[in-house]
């Protein structure tokens, strides 16, 4: 078995990480501890205690145990559940330990409700994803989620002590290590628990004369650090402190996350999400930066990884110190906004296309002013529908760029 298995906690107190849910006095201890077990569905990222928690509920439960894992259980597996509740081994009822729930279809989450809400079954399941994303509203109504986050150094440089201490007992091997390599492994992992272990195991077995050094856990370990998955959270969290540092004029986190993207291969998601940015964010206070950005992707696209990280290094910094406003963001939002509520209107006589009246018209003529036959190319009319007159959507922002254009404005209004 996986070293990671091997060592895997089988009392609460043993679990490392989790503070927020597992320490005494803290909600999900006290449920576990109570033996009255709600429908409880356990989300967070790989490696931080989900399934050994889940494990170890299940090993002290006084009930039939099943255990499922999303990724191949079929109908036929729930049945297979469901076919114990009338018999002998049913008759305290029944724990559905279900790993990777987020795997299995609709149909298949639908089959479980009508036992999961009378209490013949219990459920306890586990995912990686967002699960009120992924999993059925249904299921979640009668389910308590709770959210596991990744672990700590300190609390991950206990459990690869304790994978040290397994190796060296249990399995007689005269191993040593140095602590600036087992604090490496630890910040390296990702708060994942699994990682770090596994990388122990790998150390363990590598090490020459038996001897874990900080260099050797450098090669073992360089990668594990970066979690992403283009289609789970990991993605959208990432790219989403990608344009949050950005708007926030951080720009050294903001090239963090940007090496982390390109790290995963990801050249496509930066490219689209900067030329957002540049409209969003950076808008009229630095009205050229779309331009520049979008010579930057291009040239990122053209050249390819690892070039690439080059041009977008570029943009992303342009944009992080460059003056922001989100003015024409905000307008655009608000008069969409009345548009989805029907706020519309006719159009005022003079925008109209109409250059001939016919003879049952009451007002003959267009009457609209060609605003380039009056002095500085402007002529006061109305332009907005009659129920919207008054309403403005555009605030000039307080940036130089928009201020000068507020002071033309005031200008024409004026003269």
């Amino acid at each position: 078995m996986p070293l990671a298995d091997n060592i895997r906690p089988q009392s609460l107190d043993d679990v490392v990480g989790q503070h927020h849910l597992l320490d005494k006095g803290q909600p999900l201890r006290a449920i576990i501890e109570s033996n009255n077990l709600p429908n409880m569905i356990f989300y967070g990222p790989s490696g931080t205690g989900k399934t050994t928690v889940a494990r170890i509920i299940a090993k002290n439960a006084n009930m039939r145990l099943h255990k499922l894992n999303g990724t191949n259980a079929s109908l036929a597996d729930i049945k297979q559940v469901v076919s114990e509740l009338n018999t002998i081994v049913g008759q305290n009822g029944v724990l559905l330990y279900l790993d990777e729930i987020q795997y299995l279809n609709k149909k298949q989450q639908q089959s479980l409700l009508e036992y999961i809400e009378n209490g013949s079954i219990t459920l306890i399941a586990s995912t990686t994803e967002n699960p009120y994303f992924y999993i059925y509203n249904a299921i979640l109504s009668r389910a308590t989620v709770f959210e596991f986050k990744p672990i700590k150094k300190d609390d991950i440089i206990l459990a690869i002590k304790r994978a040290f201490l397994y190796i060296q007992k249990e399995l007689k091997t005269d191993i040593i290590y140095d602590n600036d390599a087992i604090s490496h492994i630890a910040y390296s992992c990702g708060g994942d628990v699994r990682k770090a272990i596994n990388t122990v195991e790998l150390c363990s077995i590598a090490a020459k004369d038996s001897h874990v050094t900080l260099e050797l856990a450098k090669k073992l370990s360089q990668k594990s650090g970066n979690r992403y998955d283009r289609e789970g959270d990991e993605h959208f969290d990432l790219l989403s402190a990608f344009q949050k540092s950005i708007r926030g004029s951080n720009e050294n986190a903001a090239i963090h996350y940007l090496a982390r993207l390109l790290e995963a291969g990801d050249l496509i998601s930066p490219c689209r999400r900067l030329l957002v940015i540049a409209c969003e964010d950076i808008g009229l206070a630095y009205p050229n930066a779309i331009s520049i950005v979008k010579s930057c992707v291009d040239s990122a696209i053209q050249l390819g990884l690892p070039e690439a990280r080059i041009p977008l290094a570029h943009a992303t910094i342009l944009l992080a110190t460059a003056p922001k406003s989100n003015s024409a963001y905000v307008a655009v939002n608000n008069a969409i906004s009345d548009v989805k509520k029907g706020k519309i209107g006719e159009f005022p006589r003079c925008l109209q296309n109409v250059h001939f009246d016919g003879e049952g018209n009451e007002y003959k003529g267009q009457n609209y002013l060609y605003p380039h036959d009056y002095s500085n190319h402007y002529v006061k009319q109305q332009y907005m529908p009659d129920i919207l007159s008054d309403v403005i959507y555009y605030k000039f922002g307080d940036n130089k760029a928009e201020q000068a254009a507020l002071s033309y404005r005031k200008k024409l209004l004026k003269e």
